[in-house]
């Protein structure tokens, strides 16, 4: 118990601090072959181009410790481009859909027609078209467009940002929010437990309480003793707390774990799961609606090629072929120490495109929720960090439960040949 609180002393808590163990940033982009045919109505058919990989380094600052019980945190992410794991470079040119014209044309789509018609005439003066050609390294990391200062100007606060544009723009060198959790200290069954993400207790990007709940840990470590039932975190990523549900038990390299899958309601629909109706606006069950908390931008998340989505997102375009064995997530967990051994987080970022009408460059774009990237983080606890788990936290309880045994096996003779006296004496 010592050993799995969030305490100095303890064991676990510089590879809580730092995570040692080599992690892993996978993207895959899904290219456009067909953009002019696409723009006439036709069906967009996608190739995957990747992986793009890049070495997550993780760690934590601003340590604080609470009299209450918690301790608070900022944790950042820095990235490393990975040539010899990728397959690519950076300067790879792919043709994807246009994200800020394809999405602020859906976002203005109920504006005044006049407004709609500017920036028409604002995007033909620029020459921005509905899909582009950019390297993956402009597309992750940003690039400057002047369509950005132009729908500042035109409809100010529609994209609350300035400057370059790209997708993971915010994911490097920068941290997921303030987290305050549980150190356990008192209470073991609390411990990595959040207590609050920016100082809040719950979120407001969504229409119920439930789906606003902050529930779980960060998402890196769980209370001890886990049941084989769930798992619950909460993801900024993803902007809503997460449950994960037990697949099976294994071992990862001799550790004892269990393996937490996620369910076929993560990102159902308010129709087929109606706890998930506070997510919505919804489309097609298995893809949810983000825009609350992207900027109003009609993003959707999933699993990677629509797994365990409605069939029709997959037919809606060419080139999906979702499987299990590629594309679902799991997280490999010590149950006894809640401790994930190996994990595998993935997830697809998708954009919603249409005919927008007054805005000509639009064409005649069938309304299809179409697949931008989907990337995969993962890791597993190897090398000395493995002994050092495996020797103090596996081994040597072991160890100390058989001597349990032979102490016991030992002390019933003692015991009756006690009794056997004292009757004796007696």
């Amino acid at each position: 118990l010592q050993n799995v609180r969030i305490d100095p002393s303890s064991i676990t808590f510089n590879i809580w601090k730092v995570i040692p163990v080599p992690f892993y940033l996978s993207v895959h982009f899904f290219e456009v072959l067909n953009p002019k045919q696409v723009l006439r109505g036709a069906k967009p058919v996608l190739t995957q181009r990747g992986p793009y990989v890049y070495r997550e380094y993780r760690y934590k600052t601003n340590i604080t410790f609470h009299d209450n019980d918690t301790v608070s945190f900022l944790e950042y992410r820095k990235l490393f481009f990975q040539p010899d794991m990728s397959n690519g470079t950076e300067q790879d040119y792919v043709v994807v859909p246009n994200i800020l014209m394809m999405g602020a044309a859906v976002m203005m789509e109920k504006l005044p027609e006049f407004l709609k018609t500017l920036l028409s005439v604002a995007l033909a003066g620029m020459k921005q078209e509905a899909f582009m050609n950019r390297t993956v390294g402009e597309i992750m990391w940003g690039y400057e467009d002047p369509l950005i200062d132009t729908i500042n100007t035109l409809v100010p606060g529609l994209i609350p940002f300035k400057g370059k544009f790209g997708l993971f723009i915010e994911f490097n060198n920068s941290h997921s929010g303030l987290f305050t959790v549980n150190t356990g200290m008192k209470n073991i069954s609390q411990v990595h437990m959040v207590d609050s993400w920016n100082g809040l207790k719950k979120v407001n990007y969504w229409r119920s309480s439930g789906c606003n709940m902050i529930n779980g840990t960060s998402g890196e470590m769980w209370p001890p003793f886990m049941s084989p039932t769930s798992l619950e975190f909460y993801s900024p990523d993803a902007c809503r707390s997460m449950t994960l549900v037990y697949e099976q038990s294994g071992k990862f390299k001799g550790v004892p774990t269990y393996r937490f899958v996620a369910p076929k309601t993560l990102f159902a629909n308010g129709t087929d799961y109606p706890p998930n109706e506070g997510f919505c606006p919804c489309l097609q069950s298995g893809i949810q609606n983000v825009s609350t908390c992207r900027l109003n931008a009609p993003m959707f998340i999933s699993h990677p090629h629509f797994y365990n989505a409605d069939p029709s997102l997959v037919s809606a375009v060419e080139g999906l072929h979702p499987s299990k064995d590629q594309h679902a997530l799991f997280l490999d967990v010590h149950p006894m120490t809640g401790i994930p051994m190996n994990c595998s987080i993935k997830l697809q970022l998708n954009l919603y495109i249409k005919q927008v009408s007054n805005i000509i460059q639009t064409g005649k774009i069938k309304p299809v929720v179409l697949p931008l990237l989907w990337f995969a983080e993962s890791g597993s606890i190897d090398g000395s960090v493995l002994n050092q788990f495996y020797t103090n936290l596996v081994l040597l309880p072991s160890l100390l439960e058989y001597v349990q045994y032979i102490l016991l096996g030992l002390s019933v003779p003692l015991i009756i040949s006690a009794a056997v006296l004292m009757v004796m004496n007696k």
